[in-house]
């Protein structure tokens, strides 16, 4: 019995990527403005800016997001008020449902922040050029990048058009959306911030640095943890630290102050505290605990 091949149709193709930025401008950077042969689009994160397309100007708050056709020229400034951070991604796409996106500005939702987040998490990964930089003209590949980093980014670039296009082509589907898929995108989001903080488990994480680098509210981030861990998030990342410790301690290839310092605690003395606040006894206590249990 033979069997048919289907060959999947794609709306939108994205062959290649040119810039992948996060800027966190001064409240009053102007860029002069551009055009070229590739498309474009900035996204507010924080702030407010103006931005220029052709012979329109706009004004952008957070969450907005707009789009540069090929060849149309465009710029941004600040307001002189506040510091605003972008994000502005440069793609080449010759698929015809681009057209959809021509003059037009987007409200992201969730959804769409959440893959923004990603494409910058793994441009991190994926590119040696600083992605802090708006005169970038060439990035670079990262040799020591995580597998499949930049196909991960063109995935996540593909499923941000296609949710952009079907939120506006079906502008019914969002009210209705349904409690379970609401449930379904909480624990995405959720489990992704959980393995950015595995990630950085050796670091100091900050709720604000959290937010800043997966793109999500302060608000949000606390509620979501809070009513799905018991916790605020940092407290859950001090949690996962001695998880970790205790982890290490049983691995006995490490001593406390080499344990200490591999998860980015200031000092040996901070760490047992934490330890003891935590698990209810120190790092001596316990790795005593794990002896006793061991030699029964």
């Amino acid at each position: 019995m033979e069997f048919y091949k289907y060959t999947l149709n794609r709306i939108f193709e994205i062959p290649q990527i040119i810039t992948i930025h996060y800027f966190e401008y001064g409240k009053d950077f102007t860029f002069e403005g551009e055009s070229h042969d590739f498309w474009e689009f900035l996204c507010v994160d924080k702030g407010e800016v103006t931005v220029t397309a052709d012979t329109k100007s706009y004004s952008l708050k957070k969450g907005n997001i707009i789009f540069h056709k090929p060849g149309e020229f465009h710029s941004v400034a600040t307001n002189g008020k506040t510091a605003p951070n972008l994000v502005v991604i440069s793609f080449v796409c010759h698929s015809p449902s681009m057209a959809f996106f021509e003059n037009k500005i987007f409200q992201l939702g969730e959804q769409e922040r959440s893959l923004l987040a990603t494409i910058i998490a793994e441009a991190g990964n994926a590119f040696s050029t600083p992605l802090n930089n708006p005169y970038t003209r060439k990035i670079d590949s990262n040799p020591n990048r995580i597998p499949g980093a930049e196909q991960m980014i063109q995935l996540s670039l593909e499923h941000f058009l296609i949710s952009l296009y079907r939120k506006d082509i079906l502008p019914l589907a969002e009210p209705r959306l349904a409690k379970s898929v609401r449930l379904k995108q909480d624990e995405e989001l959720l489990e992704h911030l959980k393995n950015y903080m595995e990630l950085h488990i050796n670091q100091q994480l900050t709720v604000e640095q959290i937010c800043h680098d997966n793109l999500v509210g302060l608000s949000q981030l606390q509620n979501l943890f809070r009513s799905k861990c018991g916790c605020g998030i940092i407290e859950y990342f001090s949690q996962m630290k001695i998880r970790r410790a205790k982890e290490l301690i049983r691995e006995k290839n490490m001593n406390f102050t080499q344990i200490a310092d591999y998860l980015g605690y200031t000092s040996i003395h901070y760490f047992s505290r934490q330890f003891k606040k935590i698990a209810g006894m120190t790092p001596s206590e316990y790795a005593l605990s794990i002896k006793a249990f061991s030699e029964r």
